[in-house]
């Protein structure tokens, strides 16, 4: 099979990528499978190990930044509607690919691109698939899945995206609705993926609280902005299973959101680390002195200042007025361990919150 020719526009990348603060206390050599924590609580948790991973390359083709890089390959749970369901490492997975998809321009990290992955050797397809949208503590949001190899070699990844149906706002309005494929080579051997850094934290696992994320000075993290950062009036917090869900107001909708009035904005991330929480289902009620104001679905939403978030046009919104926040699908994400328990995940659903707008 002859593959597709496009312009490469870096070269490969070789690095490997440790945990934030961790890296002098990972091993290298034989990997086990610890077992998943047992008791773990309905929210964040401590895993029971860690990885390293190993940074293949990186590229830019149209308006999209693309970087690959694997690790050990390990089991991870997908999301589809309610349900949530283990996939085990099967026999023949070599490899845990991970790529990640941000804007090189503002560097904000690009959910719902729909990504694909084609892994070729000496122009022969190897694999092919739609690999995951997921959630990890220590890389946060990205695209991952098990991948079986023809054994050590030099192989040509393929990074395909869609267009964005994700409403985009500002200067992304006109951004990200051309599909995108990109090249990047990964060289593999069992030799260089066994010096990968792995930690099994016996101590800690099952604990609530979270690793912290990994330190990546050459690609972006898909951290929400603090409270401190976003735009307009922030008018509170409010927590579901774990799902951090600031609230912020703008006097006027951005530049892509038709309608009249204020714009009400909600940034979901996880508690602990910040990471963007997309592809979620989100209604609110904002009542006012025992009146509805406005009752209805907040509309994902990616925007160059507020990041991705959830969000509506209300006619107004006032200090004192309650705000009830009804997550209706949880993240369509799959997890890495310790994320599995939240925002939904085994119990399959999320509870509303309510908080007094400030």
């Amino acid at each position: 099979m002859q593959r597709r020719s496009f312009l490469r526009s870096s070269g490969a990348v070789a690095a490997t990528v440790a945990v934030a603060g961790c890296s002098g206390a990972f091993e290298t050599g034989s990997i086990g499978n610890p077992p998943v924590p047992e008791n773990r609580p309905d929210g964040i948790y401590i895993p029971g190990h860690i990885e390293g991973m190993e940074m293949s390359g990186m590229t830019t083709q149209g308006d999209y930044a693309f970087g690959l890089m694997y690790s050990y390959a390990h089991r991870f749970w997908n999301v589809n509607g309610d349900s949530v369901n283990r996939t085990a490492i099967a026999e023949d997975d070599d490899v845990h690919l991970m790529a990640s998809v941000w804007d090189p321009e503002t560097e904000t990290v690009l959910p719902d691109t729909g990504l694909s992955v084609a892994i070729y050797q000496d122009d022969s397809l190897v694999s092919q698939e739609t690999i995951y949208p997921m959630l990890s503590q220590p890389m946060g949001f990205h695209y991952g899945a098990n991948f079986g190899l023809d054994g050590d070699g030099e192989y040509t990844v393929e990074l395909s995206v869609g267009a964005m149906s994700t409403r985009r706002t500002g200067s992304f309005r006109d951004r990200f609705a051309e599909p995108v494929t990109a090249e990047i080579p990964f060289e593999y051997s069992e030799q260089a993926k066994s010096e990968i850094s792995y930690e099994v934290l016996d101590d800690r696992a099952g604990d609530r609280g979270a690793v912290e994320p990994m330190s990546m000075e050459m690609m972006p993290l898909s951290i929400a902005p603090a409270e401190s950062e976003l735009p307009g009036t922030v008018r509170g917090t409010a927590t579901s299973n774990d799902a951090q869900l600031v609230v912020t107001s703008l006097a006027t909708p951005p530049a892509g959101v038709e309608g009249d009035g204020e714009y009400l904005a909600v940034s979901a991330r996880t508690r602990y680390n910040r990471t963007v929480l997309p592809a979620m289902g989100l209604a609110g009620t904002l009542s006012r002195d025992g009146e509805t104001v406005y009752d209805g679905g907040l509309t994902p939403t990616l925007d160059p200042d507020l990041d991705y978030h959830y969000g509506a046009v209300v006619d107004s919104i006032a200090t004192g007025d309650e705000l009830t926040l009804r997550p209706t699908v949880q993240p369509q994400t799959a997890r890495h361990e310790g994320y599995e328990t939240a925002f939904g995940g085994m119990n399959g659903e999320m509870t509303p919150a309510t908080l007094s707008i400030e």
